[in-house]
Parts: structure tokens; sequence; C-alpha cells
């Protein structure tokens, strides 16, 4: 029996794993700047812990959860996104203090069943942060700065950042009372999904991706009509703040984020260019997340960001080719047995232990033209030649591979020379 890949999964191959690991290493390095401490949580959940903070009627918890029972039939659920662990995970360790502030990062797998899109599997990845502890604007514009400086150092430059202030739990009612009085006399022209959400949770309505309906929610009341002092207060320093920064902004008056626990301002960033799927990362702030959970009184903001989708953007904007991706230094291609020894005691294994990539191809047949074209995929500087004749020479082959010429050195001082080639180039 032939096996492949589950629908909605992928196989990340080894070529493609290089631009994985720069996208990484370069949050990785943002974060690091910027305070934030990695975390890694497990893949799997009590199901009540996302109920919970999801929110019974989003689409993530009615349609696309992947759900189980474990062998003593306790309700366990594949993580669909990743802050709720994390504020388990910084509860349970007591690693939140009141009136400080709490940076953690993580980067990792997340699951939802949904119809396999591009720049969208079941099994997607998330390089999501969480800012925790007193509330402040302030964390909101530090969360998008450093969201945006991961970004830009990526190298894209078609990004439009969105935001929005969806209110507090106070103020909200009555924007939900004026989407009632409106939606009741157009939910009859709209999809199964609006319909739904009509009787469970009409904010969720404004999130609607079908056409016809979107023309409708274009014209419903707007929550910046809505929102009370305080959340507009928030709103207009976080506009202050972005505009000081540098960080160009438009306000999306029906973005609403697919997440019940977000509060007060919210934000997404797309890039131009990439169609319907265009949103690379969003998040927002919540205010309750934590003390529901069991924590104290503390306010959150948190935002994620989707690899697959944000490998389509450097691709659409063709910035991966000035990337550095990892790469073999240094090829020897060994053309005899009696030359397997010296090659491995005196250049392969010394090269490595002085933290120079270093492979090999071994031919007995002397067929140096297909281990050359080896070095070549894999994009090799240097290759070193050593075969019978240069053991009697007591000097191998170097190979530049990028302009083709060749010298000749002795092997007792090669893995020195190549140290030195290599720092020139």
């Amino acid at each position: 029996m032939k096996y492949t890949a589950v629908r909605g999964t992928r196989d990340i191959l080894p070529e493609e794993m290089k631009k994985w690991h720069f996208i990484e290493n370069t949050a990785r390095e943002v974060f690091k700047n910027c305070g934030f401490g990695e975390m890694r949580t497990p893949l799997f959940e009590q199901t009540e812990l996302f109920v919970r903070s999801i929110g019974t009627d989003t689409d993530i918890v009615t349609k696309e959860m992947y759900n189980f029972k474990d062998k003593k039939g306790r309700d366990l659920s594949l993580r669909p996104e990743g802050t709720a662990g994390i504020i388990r995970a910084a509860i349970e360790n007591k690693l939140l203090n009141e009136g400080q502030l709490s940076k953690f990062y993580y980067i990792g797998p997340m699951y939802r069943y949904e119809r396999p899109q591009k720049g969208r599997q079941r099994e997607f990845y998330q390089i999501g942060a969480e800012l925790v502890g007193i509330k402040h604007f302030l964390h909101e514009y530090e969360a998008i700065w450093t969201l945006y400086t991961i970004l830009t150092k990526l190298g894209l430059k078609n990004l439009k950042l969105f935001i929005n202030n969806i209110g507090c739990k106070v103020c909200r009612l009555k924007y939900m009372e004026s989407l009632t009085n409106y939606f009741n006399n157009n939910i009859s022209q709209m999809c199964p999904d609006c319909n739904r959400r009509f009787h469970t949770n009409i904010l969720r309505i404004l999130d609607c991706k079908e056409e016809k309906d979107i023309q409708i929610i274009r014209s419903a009341p707007k929550i910046t009509d809505f929102i009370c002092k305080d959340c507009q207060s928030s709103s207009l320093e976080l506009q202050g703040a972005l505009k000081t920064g540098g960080i160009d902004y438009e306000i999306a008056p029906y973005m609403v984020r697919g997440l019940d626990y977000y509060t007060n301002n919210v934000f997404e960033i797309k890039s131009t260019g990439l169609g319907a799927q265009d949103t690379l990362a969003a998040g927002g702030r919540y205010d309750s997340l934590v003390s529901e959970m069991g924590g104290a009184e503390m306010s959150g903001t948190g935002f994620s960001i989707g690899v697959e989708r944000l490998l389509l953007a450097c691709e659409h904007e063709n910035v991966i080719n000035n990337w550095k991706l990892e790469k073999t230094d240094i090829y020897v291609a060994i053309l005899s047995k009696e030359a397997v020894k010296t090659s491995t005691a005196t250049l392969i294994n010394p090269l490595r232990n002085s933290n120079i990539s270093c492979d090999y191809g071994f031919s007995p047949d002397n067929n140096l033209k297909s281990l050359l074209k080896t070095a070549d995929r894999l994009k090799t500087a240097y290759v070193i030649i050593i075969g019978n004749d240069e053991l009697s020479s007591g000097k191998a082959i170097v190979k530049n591979m990028k302009d083709g010429t060749q010298e000749e050195i002795r092997i007792d001082v090669l893995v020195d020379e190549i140290k030195i080639k290599l720092k020139n180039t």
C-alpha cells in the first residue's frame, strides 16, 4: 500500500526548511531584542480550555477543532491557536506578576478542520507573542511594532496595517443591539452561517466572507460610534503612537477578529497583491482572559503570524533571493577507498568541529562529475577533491565553485587554509 500525507497536511522538505529556518531565526532575533522569552506548550489541551477562551459560538469551536477522548475518557483537543495555552501555562507556572509586564513568544503548529486553501492547511504553523500585565495602549503599540519589525526584516514592503476598536464588554452591548435591529431586516438574504450567528453571536456576522453578505455588512452601524470614552481614548492613544512611530494604518470599522476573548484595540496586517487570502498576521487586546482562566485581573495583548501565508508574501515580493539561507560550506569529493580514512580524520571531522558545515560524497569509480553536481546542488562554496593521486602527493585539490578556479593545497594545513578562505568570502 502506498501512503500519502493526510489531506490538509503537507511535508516541508529540506530545501524549503531553509526558508522556514530563516523566518524563524529572524523572528527569534527580534523577540530577543524586545525582551520576549520563548515558551513551548503541548499540542493538545483540555477541550474546555479552548471553548472557554475562544468562545462557544465561534467557527473554530463549532466547526474546526480536532476533538478526541483519551483512554480515560477525558475531552482533549489539538490546539487551534496559541494564546490559550500560553496563558494557561503562565498562570500554572506562576510567571505572571501584578504590576509587571510579562512577554512570551511561541513558534509551532496549530490545527483546524477547515477547507485547505493556498497558504492555509489543516495543520498550519504560527509565530506568535503575548504581552501580559497592566492595561495600556503602549502594549498594543509594542505588539504592532514587534510584528512590523519581523515582517520588514524579512524584506517585505507591501504591507498594510488595519486597526479597529471593538469596545469593552459594557459599550459593546449597545452596539450589538444596534446590529440586531439592522440585520433583522436583512438576515433573510444572508448565508446560513450569518443566520446562525444572528441568534448566537451577532458580532460574528461582521466576519462573513460571502461577497453578497459583505455588501450588506458595509452599510451596518459602525462600532466606533458606540464605544465608551475609555475605549475611545485608548484607540486615539494607539493611533498617536503609530503616527509617532512612523507606522501607517487604516481604520477598519467592521473588523472584529474571530476569537471572543478580544476587547478594545485589534489589528491585522495584510499583504497587498496576495488576493483574498492576504492577512499575514493579526492580534489585539484581551482584558478578561487571564482572570477567566483563573489568574489575576490582568490585561494582555497578543498577535500571531501565519508562516505559510508569510512565505507566499515573501515569494510574491521576491525577497527570498536576498536571504542568507543555510548552505553547505565545504564538500569533500572522495575518489578512492584509500582516501576515506584520511578524509574523515584529517578533513571532515576537524572542519565540522570548527563549526564549518561539511558534507561529502564517495565515488570509488572516480566519478568526479557526479560528485561536483551534488556539490553544486548544495550551493557549496568549495569542493575538496582527494583520491589516490592526492594521497601520494600530500596535496588535495580545492575547487572554488563560484568562479571554477582550483588549486592544490597541502593536506596537513588544509583545514586552516579553508578557514581563511571562508572568512574572506
